[in-house]
Order: structure tokens, then sequence, then C-alpha cells
């Protein structure tokens, strides 16, 4: 008998599992494959070469969990990017951004004009960003909770109140309107608005123009690496070495990590969860915790008649479709790029091959006509540029993060047909760039939407576990009035990337689920007591 049992060993699950053992609790997580990690593992993909397997890079992993879980300790080693991020243009443009002021002098240089923009542009951001880094481990308000969400409410209160009638405007702006609407109102120069118009489309089936792109493109600017707000790293090892340190401070407080135990059924009695079912085997606890995707969660765990039937067909309709496809492949030679050959700081950059926003618009819709665009927005990471120990002496692995990939082909068409066609089609739009890339893979390691179903649970090939829109997040995240972890099922409670904030490699759901349960805990034993 365990206090806790959670489902997956996701970092989100493990986040969760440490803060609860901490605790004094006794802790179970069930995680269906063989390793632990759920999309933020690490793979020999050939032999000699590693790489990240699904997520892939480090900015969103807040302070407090790798503090209060001592992941340091326990082995983790971010390093920083010596470039953020280089775009290769046409007729041999190219932006190149970092720190120390390179961003602003190579906006500068790209457009004139877009230098003093871009301090405007920044201004706003510090309006919007520091709001949101405040909500990150906090559970948003919600309706129902009568006086009990008083404290929720005022503290929401308490941080809009002392802004002007001008930040108002710009924090509803950033929610609301398109990435473009916004980058547009700023700035001239194509390559400049495609640097800022990536991050709203990250993980997100969307053109830069479709309203609420403007709020993904603030999630990816809360994080920090290395001890650098707004930095982006690389976890030594792969992101593989994040949940492995995750997974050994869990062991170090007693967590019970079962893996090859996949959960079919969650167990139902007088009304509340009440255990698990792996592998044929019950296992008991008062209190059910889930680190996969709500629809997967309330489609295929929770017995059907548990809940009403709303909520049924509330999370039958969640919306999942990032419209992601991720590849790894090993290199016999680093690209030399047409705008700026040869070897480079630039190699250890975020390398976004989408030069406009109509040519992300483009990707957006020709994928919506046929399925995939032959044309991709990619970004490519080379993590062997900053940490040797991925592939052989001298030669490399790459990341290739791709979008715009539906899940749904039209025409009864198969990804399992379609995913060699597409891999190269991305193979080519690389080769487009630095001429001999294709050339210089040795092996390729592919995943499709419907293989980041299959191997990750990721449902519609989500990685955010459910789209990031303005429908699906804050108080909607997963649903109104269950925002604070606590599901519409007594005893169960969600710490994926499908409850607030949202997805990413960030740990926020975990944290804030476990402080939720704890704190009902407590209430729990207050009652009795006083009884």
């Amino acid at each position: 008998m365990h206090d806790i049992l959670i489902i997956g060993a996701g970092h989100n699950g493990l986040t969760c599992a440490h803060y609860l053992a901490k605790k004094g609790l006794k802790v179970a997580i069930l995680e269906a494959s063989d390793k632990v990690g759920g999309a933020a593992v690490t793979d020999e993909f050939h032999p000699g070469f590693r790489n990240s397997a699904a997520s892939y890079t480090v900015s969103l992993l807040q302070p407090k969990v790798i503090k209060d879980m001592e992941l340091e300790r326990h082995g983790l080693k971010v390093v920083l990017r010596k470039r953020d991020n280089f775009l290769p243009g046409y007729d041999g443009k190219f932006l190149l951004t970092g720190r120390d002021g390179l961003t602003r002098a190579e906006i500068a240089r790209h457009n004139p004009g877009d230098g003093p923009a871009y301090d405007r542009y920044h201004e706003e951001l510090d309006t919007v960003v520091p709001l949101i880094r405040k909500w990150i481990l906090k559970a948003p308000p919600g309706p129902g909770r009568g006086v009990r969400g008083l404290p929720t409410l005022a503290s929401l209160g308490r941080d809009l109140v002392g802004l002007k009638t001008d930040e108002i405007r710009i924090v509803h702006e950033f929610a609301t309107k398109s990435a473009g609407d916004i980058l547009d109102r700023f700035f001239e120069g194509d390559l400049t608005k495609a640097l800022f118009a990536f991050d709203g489309i990250v993980g997100n089936f969307a053109s830069p123009y479709t309203p609420g792109t403007a709020y993904v493109l603030l999630h990816h600017l809360f994080g920090e690496a290395a001890g650098v707000p707004g930095a982006w790293g690389h976890a030594i090892g792969g992101m593989g070495s994040i949940t492995q340190a995750m997974a050994s401070a869990c062991r170090e407080v007693g967590v019970d990590i079962v893996l090859g135990s996949p959960v079919s059924e969650i167990i139902v009695e007088k009304g509340r969860a009440a255990g698990l079912v792996s592998g044929g085997k019950s296992w008991r606890a008062p209190t059910i915790v889930a680190g996969v995707n709500p629809k997967l969660l309330f489609d295929r765990l929770v017995p059907k008649g548990a809940v009403s039937r709303p909520i049924e067909e509330h999370f039958n309709h969640w919306g999942c479709e990032s419209a992601t496809f991720r590849m790894n492949v090993a290199l016999d030679k680093l690209p030399s790029f047409t705008v700026k050959p040869g070897r480079g700081d630039h190699l250890t950059a975020g390398i976004i091959m989408a030069p406009s926003m109509d040519y992300m618009h483009r990707a957006f819709a020709d994928a919506a006509l046929n399925g995939w665009t032959s044309k991709p927005v990619i970004e490519m990471l080379i993590p062997s540029t900053l940490d040797p120990s991925l592939a052989p002496k001298g030669k490399h692995v790459a990341s290739l993060f791709c979008q715009h990939f539906r899940f749904k082909l039209p025409d009864g068409r198969s990804w399992d047909d379609e995913r060699e066609k597409a891999a190269d089609a991305i193979i080519a739009t690389v080769d487009g760039h630095a001429p001999g890339f294709a050339k210089s893979v040795i092996a390729r390691q592919i995943h499709s939407p419907l293989d980041l179903e299959r191997r990750f649970g990721l449902i519609g090939g989500d990685i955010f576990h459910g789209k990031m829109g303005l429908d699906q997040l804050f108080s909607a995240r997963p649903m109104i009035g269950a925002a604070n972890y606590r599901m519409p099922l007594a005893g169960l409670y969600l710490c994926g990337s499908g409850a607030h904030p949202g997805g990413g490699v960030t740990g926020a759901p975990g944290h804030n689920a476990a402080h939720a349960i704890l704190s009902d805990r407590r209430k729990i034993f207050k009652k009795r007591r006083a009884a």
C-alpha cells in the first residue's frame, strides 16, 4: 500500500514524486517504458551516436526545481550555447543572436530601423514576461471554489492592479493577438520577424498570424539556462541526463520507480480513484497522480461512467496537435552554410531555417491542405559542438525539430508510408542552406507525429499534451474548474504538461501538483484531528 501512485516517469512525474516523498509519503511511479524520462530521454540511435530523442534543449526547467531536487549534485550539468540563434536567409543574408548586445547589433545590421524597435519591443516584453514568471509556479484562479478561491484571485489582482493602462493594453495584446500582428507593428526586416515568430509556432500547428501565437511566443521566454535569464543551453549527455538526475534524486528520498509497467486502468471505488491496474496487477493508494495527456487519461484510463458525460466529452475533444516531426541525424562532418561558410560559434546555436513569417505561413497552409509541408520550418541543433560525448571523434549529431506535419493525413494516407518521404524533404531543406549536408548523413532516427504518439504517449503527436491555444490555457487548462491540478474525480490529480502552465521541460506542473496534493492532505488531517 502506497500513499501516492504516479502514472509516468516523465520529468513532471519525477518532480511531483520527489516533492511528495520528501514530506515522508510513500510514493511509487509506474512507467510503461524500460527507462525513465518520458519524452526527455537520450538514445544511442546509431553505434557511437547519441542524442536527445524528443525534447532537445534546456531553458524552461525551473530554477526552483533544480535547486530543490539538487539536480546538479545528482549529475546534471548544463552549458550555454555560444550563440543563441542563427538564421540563414537568402541573398547572402543571415542573423546571429546572443548575449552582450549581439542580438540588437545584428538586428540593426539587418535593418537599421529595427534596432530602436528592438528596444521598444523589449520594453513591452519586460511588462508581460515577469507576470508569466509569477504564475508559473502557481495554480490559476478558477470558479466553484467559493471562499477558498479568494486568495488566488486576490494574488492575481495584486499583480494586475499596479499596472498602468498602457501596460494592461500590452498584456491584453500579448494574451490574445497573433505573433505576426505584434511583430509587424515593431519590425520591418523579415529575418528579425522570423526570429521572434518562430517561438510562436514551436509545437503549435498555427500560422504566425493565428490569434494566440503571441502567448506561445511568450511561453518560450520565461526560462533560463546556467543561471542566465532567457538563455538556452544543452544538458551534457542529452535531455536524458535531466531525468536520470531526477530519478536519482527520487530514489534517494525513497520513491519506488517501477519500469516496464504500463497502466491500463484507474481503479474507481465509491466515486473516487483508489488504485491502478498494470499488467493485471492491482496497485492501491488513496491518491493517484497522472503525468499523461489529459485526453489519454480520460479516454483510456478513467473507466467510462466514472465522471459525468459532459466531462468525458470535454476531454474527448481536448485539442491535441502540435504538427511536429522530430528527427536525429548522425553526421560525418559539420555542415557549412552558404551565407556563413565553415566552422564557428554559429554552429552551437539554434539554427532556424525559416527566413520569413510568410515562409512560416505557407508551411502551415501547405500542411493544412496536404497533410505535411514540403518546405518545413526547421530548427537544427548540433549538440556535439558543445558535448563531444555524443559522437565519435570528428563526427557529430544533429537534432531536427520540424513544423508542420499533421497527425492525420488526408486521403487515407499513413505516416508508416510517408515518414521516409517527409524525412527526405527535411534533409533537402537543410541541404538547400548547407550544400553537402545530405551526403554527410550517416544515419537518421525518425519520429513522425504517429511515432511520437506510439513511443511516448503524446496523443496526436502533441509535444505539449494539448494545444496551447486561448481555449486551453491558464484557468482553462485542462478544464475550467480543474486548473488547480485536482481532476473532476476525487483522489485524482494531473501533474503533466496538460496542466498549467503547459508544455516544455519545466517541472512546473509536477511542482504545482505536488503542492496541491500536500495542501489537501493537510486539510484532511486537520479535519480528522478536529473530529
